[in-house]
């Protein structure tokens, strides 16, 4: 690392608000990890207590100051650091960094920004140079207009034709966005936008095409790799925050995968990102056809789950790059002796689910739209889909257990309720199915792609066939244990139960199948399927490899190995 740096001003984001605050804590916290590991004197700006970043030991100097253009100079006065971060505090930390560049101040002050220079930020924020430099090397981009009055916005929707999505630009979780058809939505939705934004975008809708991401990291030597590739389950109409992701990808073709990867490092490399960026397309679900939907020139959620989902910490080599570091230089913090120069290949999938708190709030929209209205979300990993998606739904604290075998979802228009998604979407899914609902109808109503509904459908068809064994709550009541094991030892029992474990079923789903809820408590129904399943040697693979290991001690590492 060719620098002189000794102390480093790093932005956090703002206040506790949907889109922003502790969704960048990790980002943040492994940024500082990495000067920590350099020994460069780390100063923070964050007005969240409750974060890793701003724990005792993390920072070497941290100001629980709002990060805006006012507080952020005065701390610059004070410490006089070498350089600054702006990457790592999502929008408000990039807006801040943007105005105080425009202000003067890093000039005034001396102070390096590191890693990716402010005009490729700026050329990624502002629409009209975005999709100039995007025009530059032939990438395709969303037909769209840059306005600054609601005079402007008319003009523009009625020379694309509805119809139409409003952005405000530099606006973070989608605030101020929304989808119109007529010119009294337009008006009411600019009106909103203007209040968020003093440029609004207006642009072509595409929605019910796929929604893709690629998360790219570049160094000053022009080295790209591409980290992660992610689906959202939904299709384009609904931010991404609010719909279930799902890494890697799974219904692009070939070459659709590797026609967006080329893409995406084309942009990096013309923008000049020096670090990580996260680049978002549209994708025609009927062809190759795509357009670049934005580049965010910073960390991002998304950039977060592919740090989890991958084990490749993006936070932490975008810090380092931004020092001066190639990717050769790093190692790999798995491997700790190949270099951080490669891409993680996954032979599992992880799947996101955003939570909503919407029911404690009365009179507030269930609908789910391009501004966020989500406060958090769960990851979860699995073999398969379906075992990734039954564990991320038992764990949004919805009271659900899984895709199946939960309480009664009151619905009053199924179809209607696939139409306009909510936060409940995903079950009103798991009705339809059950009521008879075909794939394909379900598809015509949500755009959901095809092969995530054949998944879903899937899960339904092995609880239908759990179903078919309800006799087991009265067995269980009347039969002798042995006669009971006799039973439950038979080939199409132990298959489908087996089965119904390898594709995310709990216990708890599987007992509730079963009816055993009729004669004792749910909580004990599920402890009585468990102790089946054990004597019946349906286990973890986990388990049995800790059972193998011990039976050959001198295969263990072999074993383990196999396994991951």
């Amino acid at each position: 690392m060719e620098t002189k740096i000794q102390k480093v001003l790093l932005l956090g984001s703002g206040a506790l608000k949907i889109g922003q605050a502790g969704e960048f804590d990790y980002s943040g916290a492994q940024a500082l990890k990495a000067l920590k590991e350099e020994g460069i004197h780390s100063v923070l700006i964050n007005p969240n207590i409750a974060t890793v970043q701003t724990s005792r030991g993390v920072a070497d100097t941290v100001y629980f100051q709002p990060v805006t253009p006012e507080f952020v100079e005065r701390v610059i006065e004070k410490e006089r650091p070498d350089g600054i971060m702006l990457s790592f505090g999502g929008q408000t930390a990039l807006n801040c960094g943007v105005e105080l560049y425009q202000r003067g101040v890093f000039e005034k002050y001396g102070v390096q920004v590191l890693g990716t220079p402010v005009q490729s930020i700026i050329d990624t924020e502002d629409r009209d140079l975005f999709v100039q430099r995007l025009d530059e090397i032939g990438v395709k981009t969303i037909r769209s207009h840059a306005c600054q009055s609601v005079a402007e916005v008319r003009r523009a929707a009625h020379e694309l034709g509805f119809p139409v999505i409003l952005r405000a630009a530099y606006a973070l979780g989608g605030l101020g966005s929304g989808f119109c058809d007529d010119d009294a939505e337009l008006d009411r939705q600019a009106e909103e936008a203007f209040s968020f934004s003093p440029q609004v975008l207006v642009e072509k809708s595409l929605r019910g095409w796929k929604e893709i991401e690629y998360e790219v990291v570049r160094d000053r030597y022009d080295n790209c790799i591409t980290v992660c590739n992610m689906e959202n389950l939904d299709p384009l109409g609904i931010h991404t925050g609010e719909s279930i992701v799902v890494a890697p990808s799974q219904t692009l073709t070939n070459a659709e995968y590797h026609k967006l990867r080329a893409v995406a490092i084309k942009i990096i490399r013309h923008v000049g990102i020096v670090g990580e960026c996260n680049v978002q397309y549209a994708l025609d679900p009927e062809s190759e056809d795509y357009r670049v939907i934005e580049v965010n020139a910073r960390l991002s959620r998304s950039s977060a789950l592919a740090s989890k989902a991958t084990g490749y910490p993006l936070a932490f080599v975008a810090a380092k790059l931004a020092l001066g570091y190639g990717l050769f230089e790093l190692n790999n913090t798995v491997t700790r002796t190949t270099s951080a120069f490669f891409e993680p290949a996954l032979d599992y999938i992880v799947v996101k689910i955003p939570r909503w708190d919407l029911s404690k709030f009365h009179g507030v929209s269930h609908q789910l739209g391009s501004s966020m209205k989500s406060v958090g979300e769960v990851m979860a990993i699995g073999r398969t889909f379906e075992e990734a998606i039954q564990k991320g739904l038992r764990m949004i604290g919805q009271g659900m257990h899984g895709f199946v075998d939960n309480k009664q979802l009151r619905v009053s228009d199924v179809a209607d309720a696939l139409s306009h998604a909510t936060d409940m979407r995903i079950f009103v899914v798991a009705k339809a199915l059950t009521m008879g609902y075909t794939v394909e109808q379900i598809h015509e109503l949500t755009k959901i792609d095809r092969w995530f509904l054949h998944k879903l459908r899937h899960i339904v068809n092995i609880d239908e066939r759990l179903h078919e064994f309800r006799q087991l709550a009265d067995l269980a009541a009347c039969m002798e244990p042995m006669e009971l094991m006799e039973y439950l030892e038979a080939p199409e029992f132990t298959d489908l139960l087996r089965e119904a474990k390898t594709y995310g079923f709990s216990d708890f789903q599987i007992a509730r199948a079963f009816g055993l809820g009729s004669q004792m408590s749910m909580e004990q129904a599920g402890l009585t399927v468990r102790q089946w399943r054990k004597e019946l040697g349906i286990l973890p693979i986990v388990n049995q490899i800790d059972t193998l290991a011990a039976e050959y001690p001198a295969q263990t590492n072999y074993l383990y190995l196999s396994y991951l």
